[in-house]
């Protein structure tokens, strides 16, 4: 089969304008034949280990994607048995239940501080920055970071609580210029442990807690890149969890990546290798579960920029890979730079998006006034 596998596939990405081993940056360079065979056995799962295992590659792996994307490539040899069983197991199961959610911390969050520190930068933020007025990474996620301060109209002496806080740099922002105190949440003890040291002797506090088990008010709830690990079984649970935290004039910001259909399942190679138990919500999720809980007062998406971020990161990684390589090695390399590249090149495409919501319990008394 692999000679009708290998032209179907060369017709594929001709009508992406991409040539395998050809000559533009982009094009497909082969290095084992039998790559033909295990993309159409295992689809995504497929052509991304036999990245890592160096069957193939492009100059520009985010390029080579974002044809793919755009031209709807990946939908075309998207059913295969992997998706099949991912998907029979989201449905039958509740892969997000409280009992598993610690895995994607232990598998993801936990690989280590030090990868995330030189990839990140000193604002620690792993979600998408605002690049409107920025010209480099910190400056946009400091400019995200103010961002949702404004949209919560934070103000000095506020309690608020951040389910998802990561390595609290969030908190630690809206402390020191909006003179608050908080909460924040996570399921990673390496981000938990690096936390404590981040805001030491501020007025936050940093819990390893699931979201489920909180029972307390605050004055703002915000939640950052969290609700992709929540599962859409769990997001009535998660939103009404919200909502019994929240004071009844309060404000709830949901930052999220957001999906452009409703799915039961997340890609089997993202699942596999880098976020265990992970789901993109839609428009629809979202909004079913937020009936009866909350008042959406405003809804913004600014997914292109999460292209920039994402290649913001890969160029961070690559100049700090010679610190890091002796604790990872070349096949994680090849695997981190799949994970940010195809998914800049997704984000480019138009075919994720990155959207901030903002809910009140109530209604905002006048209307809620739109802040960019």
């Amino acid at each position: 089969m692999s000679k009708q596998y290998r032209e179907l596939i060369e017709k594929l990405l001709s009508s992406a304008g991409i040539t395998i081993n050809g000559d533009k940056d982009f094009d497909l360079q082969i290095y084992d034949e039998r790559l033909y065979d295990r993309v159409f056995r295992k689809g995504t799962l497929g052509l991304g280990e036999a990245y890592m295992d160096v069957w193939w590659d492009a100059t520009k792996l985010d390029e080579f994607f974002y044809r793919v994307f755009y031209a709807n490539l990946d939908k075309k040899i998207k059913w295969n048995w992997s998706v099949l069983w991912l998907t029979l197991i989201s449905i039958i199961f509740n892969r997000q239940s409280k009992k598993c959610s610690c895995i994607v911390g232990e598998k993801h969050y936990d690989i280590g501080n030090d990868l995330f520190n030189k990839m990140l930068g000193e604002t620690m933020a792993y979600s998408c920055g605002y690049w409107t007025e920025a010209n480099n990474l910190q400056d946009a996620q400091r400019a995200k970071f103010d961002l949702i301060c404004r949209k919560l109209g934070l103000q000095p002496g506020m309690h608020i609580l951040d389910i998802g806080c990561g390595w609290g740099t969030f908190l630690k922002y809206a402390y020191e210029n909006y003179g608050v105190s908080g909460i924040g949440v996570t399921i990673s003890k390496e981000q938990a442990n690096l936390a404590k040291d981040i805001c030491k002797g501020l007025p936050i506090e940093i819990r390893l807690q699931d979201y489920r088990e909180l029972n307390e008010k605050f004055d703002r709830i915000v939640s950052v890149g969290m609700i992709e690990h929540v599962g859409y079984k769990n997001y009535k649970t998660y939103m009404m969890t919200a909502n019994n935290c929240l004071k009844d004039d309060g404000m709830f910001l949901l930052h999220t990546i957001g999906s452009d259909e409703s799915v039961k399942a997340t890609d089997p190679w993202i699942e596999k290798y880098i976020f265990p138990n992970s789901h993109l919500p839609s428009i629809k999720q979202i909004a079913e579960n937020l009936e009866g809980n909350f008042i959406m007062e405003d809804w913004h998406n600014f997914g292109a920029d999460y292209d920039k971020t994402l290649m913001a990161w890969d160029e961070n990684f690559r100049k700090f890979w010679p610190n890091l390589k002796d604790n990872y090695g070349e096949r994680f390399y090849r695997m981190w730079r799949f994970y940010l590249l195809s998914c800049a090149a997704l984000f480019r495409a138009r075919k994720a998006q990155l959207w901030q919501i903002v809910l009140s319990k109530k209604g905002v008394p006048g209307g809620w006034k739109s802040v960019r």
